[in-house]
This record gives C-alpha cells, sequence and structure tokens, in this order.
C-alpha cells in the first residue's frame, strides 16, 4: 500500500529518470486519505512513541568519528568543544546518530523532501526576492527524500532537549512536544485540503508568525529584531565587522580559528582555484541571476566556521564587490552525502551542492537568489548562498514558557507547509487522524529520545574528561 502511494507523490514522481514514462493517473482526495488510514494497520500511530535502544546500537562516539572523515583535523576539537556544552548542542551535531536510530523504527512508508537535520535552530527568518520576511526551514545540508515521520521526531525531541537547557519543568516539555505535534497534525489536515497551487504558493509572513504569539513581550522584541534586520546593510554593518581595506584591496578579515585564510601549501593560488570553482557555480544559477552575479568581482575567501554539526567541513565566506561600497558576502558550504543517504536511498544528483540547493527549492516557500552549487578542484562539493539577508534565528535562552510553546506550533506549522509541497498531504493527514493519539505518540518517543541524547552526551563529556577527545572551549 505505501510503495503505491509513493509512486504517486510529488517527491517519488521527481525520483523518476524517465521522462516520457507514462504516469498513472492521480488517486483523488478521498482515496489518498483512506490510503492514509489503513496505514495505521501496518504502522499504528501508537508505535511512533517507540524507542528502546538496541541491544546492538552503535556506539555513539564511534558514530561522531566516523561523521568526522573528511573534515578540517585542526577544527574538530572545536566541533567537540561545542557539542559538550550540553545534551542540546550534543543533539545539534549528532544528526547521523539520530538518522541510525530512526532508520530503524517503525514508518509509515510515505515519503516527502525531508529537511534531514529537523531541529528547533534550523528554524528562522529571513527576506525573499521581495523583501518580505518570512519564517521557514534554514538548514537543509542533510535534506533528502526520506519518511515523514523522521522530521517530526526529530523536531519533537529537540523541544525536550531546549526545554531542559532552559530548566523548565518536564510538564512544560511535555505541553510543547504536545503542542508541535497537534500543530503538525492540524496544519496537515488544513493543507491537505488546499489545491496544489495553493500549497506551493503558501507561506509563513512573520507579521503572521507573530500573530499567533500570546508573549506580548515576546512579540515585541521579535518586532523590533526584525526591525533592525532590515535596516542593516552590506556596507554598513557586515562589511566592517567582516573585512578592511589591505592598502586598496578589500580583504576578509582574520579571527583565528574562526575566520581565517589557508596558510602553507594550501593556500598557493587559492584566489585562482576559487574562481575556477565560482565559474562552475555560476553556471548552476538561473539565467537571469547570472547577470546579477556578473556585476561584481570576487575579491577574497576564508573559511569560516559555522554551526555546531557543520564544523570541520570545508566552509567559507566569499567577498565580491560590485564597485566602490558595494560589497556582497556569499557563504560556501561543503556538501556531503546526507546522514540519511544510507536507510533512504542515495540521491539522485551526482553534486550533493546540487542535492542541498534543490532540497532548498522543493521546502522553502522562496529561496536565496545566489543558491547555487560548484564542485572543487580536489573533487570536495559544494553550495553557495547569501551569509545574511534579514536572516534571524531563535535566541532560546530568552524564552518564557509561553514563547517556547507558541514556537513549537510554529515550526511544525512550517514543517507540515514543506512536507504538504513535497508529499501528499491528503494520504498524511488520513493517517493523522483528527484525535490526540499521534500527538500523545510523537511526545512519549521525544521525551524517550531526549533522555538517550543526554546518555550519549555524557558518554563524551567522559571521552572529553579522561582525554581521550580533544575540545576547544570557546567563550560563551
Amino acid at each position: 500500500m505505501a510503495n503505491d502511494l509513493n509512486k504517486t507523490n510529488g517527491a517519488s514522481r521527481a525520483r523518476s529518470k524517465l521522462a516520457d514514462e507514462p504516469r498513472p493517473p492521480r488517486p483523488s482526495r478521498a482515496d489518498l486519505q483512506a490510503t492514509g488510514k489503513r496505514l495505521r494497520g501496518t504502522c499504528p500511530r501508537e508505535s511512533l512513541a517507540a524507542w528502546k535502544p538496541p541491544a546492538d546500537r552503535p556506539d555513539p562516539l564511534q558514530l561522531l568519528q566516523e561523521s568526522n572523515v573528511g573534515r578540517m583535523p585542526d577544527l574538530i576539537p572545536i566541533r567537540f568543544g561545542r557539542m559538550v556544552r550540553s545534551p542540546f548542542t550534543f543533539y545539534r551535531g549528532a544528526a547521523l546518530n539520530m538518522a541510525v536510530d530512526l532508520a530503524a523504527l517503525p514508518a509509515t512508508g510515505l515519503r516527502v523532501q525531508a529537511c534531514g537535520d529537523c531541529h528547533l535552530m534550523n528554524f528562522g527568518a529571513f527576506a525573499t526576492p521581495e523583501r518580505r520576511a518570512i519564517f521557514d526551514i534554514n538548514d537543509m545540508d542533510e535534506t533528502l527524500p526520506a519518511p515523514w515521520e523522521w522530521d517530526v521526531k526529530r523536531l519533537a525531541a529537540s523541544f525536550v532537549l531546549a526545554c531542559r537547557n532552559v530548566h523548565f519543568s518536564e510538564d512544560m516539555a511535555r505541553d510543547t512536544v504536545l503542542t508541535c505535534a497537534r500543530s503538525y497534525r492540524e496544519r496537515m489536515a488544513e493543507y491537505s485540503n488546499m489545491s496544489a497551487l495553493e500549497v506551493w504558493y503558501s507561506s509563513i509572513d512573520v507579521k503572521k508568525a507573530m500573530a499567533t504569539l500570546t508573549d506580548e513581550d515576546a512579540r515585541k522584541r521579535i518586532q523590533k529584531r526584525t526591525a533592525a534586520a532590515r535596516e542593516r546593510s552590506v556596507l554598513e554593518h557586515d562589511f566592517p565587522k567582516l573585512a578592511e581595506m589591505a592598502g586598496e584591496v578589500p580583504r576578509i578579515k582574520d579571527n583565528p580559528p574562526l575566520i581565517f585564510h589557508l596558510a602553507g601549501k594550501e593556500s598557493e593560488n587559492y584566489l585562482e582555484r576559487a574562481k575556477e570553482g565560482f565559474a562552475a557555480y555560476r553556471e548552476s544559477m538561473q539565467e537571469d541571476r547570472r547577470w546579477l552575479l556578473d556585476r561584481y568581482d570576487l575579491k577574497d575567501l576564508a573559511m569560516k566556521v559555522v554551526g555546531v554539526g557543520s564544523v570541520g567541513t570545508y566552509c567559507a565566506v566569499i567577498l565580491l564587490m560590485a564597485g566602490e561600497g558595494d560589497p556582497l558576502f556569499l557563504q560556501v558550504k561543503e556538501a556531503r552525502a546526507s546522514v540519511l543517504e544510507p536507510y533512504a536511498g542515495k540521491s539522485l544528483h551526482a553534486n550533493h551542492g546540487q542535492r542541498v540547493v534543490n532540497g532548498y527549492r522543493l521546502i522553502q516557500s522562496a529561496s536565496d537568489i545566489f543558491l547555487g552549487w560548484t564542485r572543487g578542484n580536489l573533487g570536495r562539493h559544494f553550495y553557495i548562498r547569501q551569509l545574511r539577508d534579514m536572516k534571524l534565528g531563535a535566541l532560546i535562552e530568552l524564552f518564557t514558557p509561553s514563547l517556547m510553546i507558541d514556537y513549537a506550533a510554529m515550526c511544525a506549522w512550517t514543517l507540515a507547509r514543506a512536507h504538504a509541497r513535497s508529499g501528499e498531504p491528503a494520504a498524511i493527514s488520513g493517517y493523522l487522524g483528527k484525535g490526540d493519539v499521534f500527538d500523545k505518540a510523537i511526545a512519549k518517543f521525544a521525551t524517550a529520545y531526549a533522555d538517550q541524547s543526554e546518555r550519549d552526551h555524557e558518554i563524551l563529556r567522559k571521552a572529553v574528561q579522561s582525554g581521550r577527545v580533544d575540545v576547544v572551549i570557546e567563550p560563551e
């Protein structure tokens, strides 16, 4: 049943390599709902609550070491230093560990274009090409067609850990996750009643999102942050912070170990090598946007440490100038194979940068105009986007309990919209139903998996304490 449905959903059709292959007629909304409802027989909603580590579960530290293969060795201690801070930061860097665990759990068989690393810190506000501020998923490094449940479970568990991180009660954490699951279920029902174009054109405007907040003080703070982000300019804010003039030549400032130029043999002709990769990136862009890019000249490139899970991968910032006083910063991120790939299937894209860009365009309601991909001279894959464009993330240390609950509802709403674009919302909604069976199952799983993440974090902490793992602890 699930396999039949997968042949008709949007994510799976995109995987067809035969452009002239005749498509079967689309099932009706009622048929899709009925199919989803029947899946409760093979994968009961209660089964989504299950988490018990199997006897042959891989050692979590070993998985982290495996995920370090190919990273810059000097930066790995920074990665572990960030992960060891708390179970919440550990969780953010352990996408591979959770992918291994999720793959062994019950699943409906319904697939979407999954985020792949769906925790609450990978959501936020940013500007569309039309300069509207929207709320959406903003990190797609691990994106791949995969079961929708995997994103929901990773998001839900992240809220339990975030609540614990700011010392909210367990009852509060449970209420937050119940709200998260309920929001996903109810929003998916709404999307299931929309036309295909209505779903595709839907977006979550920041103003609309803020209207759902019950905490008046939080709403005012966010409005203030959004207004400040709107007023930022690359010339007045980013350029003085990130770059300086070396004589008449603009150059990115070194701030080791977080921003630095390559040294030694790797530094030889680095700018010329960067220009070769940049030319390939240009070809990956839409034609009209190449005209805009061609107004800029590449001036400098430096490595830049970002996030938690990405630390140690080859990430950089590029400085371009369209003339005096007209800078542009682009972010370059290495795109490695998705952590979901061994369990959800290989990407159809030969370049993992293209895989990520395709995920952005399929999942987000509006994507960065500079999105593109390239390949380095040593065979690494990369994707490129603007470094900042009115981007705002969650400051959970400032969250009140009511804001945490509201934010959980907002993230789940966003995730439902993303899944509805690439999957079959009617089938997913048919499975979820109208009651709270699904909500309670996800809440139970999230609590159990947060406990597991705390145990895994303790393994890393002890390894650091014993000297088995080197770390660099940055100032808070």
